[in-house]
């Protein structure tokens, strides 16, 4: 009798402390992601106040986006992709949009929007609900979970700022020194 009882206080032990280590883990891999983010913030501002205003259209090529394009659209997606898909906010429309559109927008003008969107993402992920990082939603036809929308961001704002370092080389400009983990 006295061994069962013992038994069972200790698989429920052991029960409750797995069950607090992977609570411990989601909310581990939120606070780490928001780190990058912010970091990434910070890189981006340093990528975006090197280039002059007077350079901010300049295309790789007349298909490519702008120098402009790529960080107002790296501001465009991290809002869409926080405020809707985590956030479960009403997503904002590209056609219709007019905050991350370059026109008639100066260099800081748009440092102040794509710094208004990092805050307002990190804000909204700091209260994100690390229970909800295996909610499953349609992400243009794929099945994906929300913990994969937090994997996409960082993707998406390395993949477009890079293409921000392009410009600055093409442009006779040395990029700000890579820093890690953003």
């Amino acid at each position: 009798m006295i061994k069962t009882k013992i038994i069972i206080v200790a698989s429920i032990t052991l029960l409750v402390l797995n069950i607090y280590s992977l609570f411990a883990q989601e909310e581990k891999f939120v606070d780490d992601f928001i780190e990058r983010l912010e970091n990434s913030q910070k890189y981006l501002n340093l990528v975006a106040e090197m280039m002059p205003e007077e350079k901010y259209n300049y295309k790789v090529t007349p298909e490519s986006l702008s120098f402009a394009e790529n960080l107002m659209h790296i501001g465009y997606a991290l809002d869409w992709h926080s405020q809707s898909l985590l956030g479960g906010l009403e997503a904002r429309t590209w056609q219709t949009d007019t905050i991350y559109k370059t026109h008639n927008k100066n260099k800081k003008e748009m440092l102040v929007v794509i710094n208004n969107t990092f805050e307002k993402a990190i804000a909204l992920l700091k209260a994100f609900d690390t229970k909800r990082l295996d909610d499953k939603l349609d992400y243009f036809g794929l099945d994906r979970s929300k913990r994969q929308i937090f994997m996409l961001l960082a993707d998406h704002i390395t993949h477009h700022r890079g293409q921000m370092l392009v410009h600055l080389r093409l442009n006779g400009l040395v990029p700000p020194r890579y820093v890690l983990y953003q």
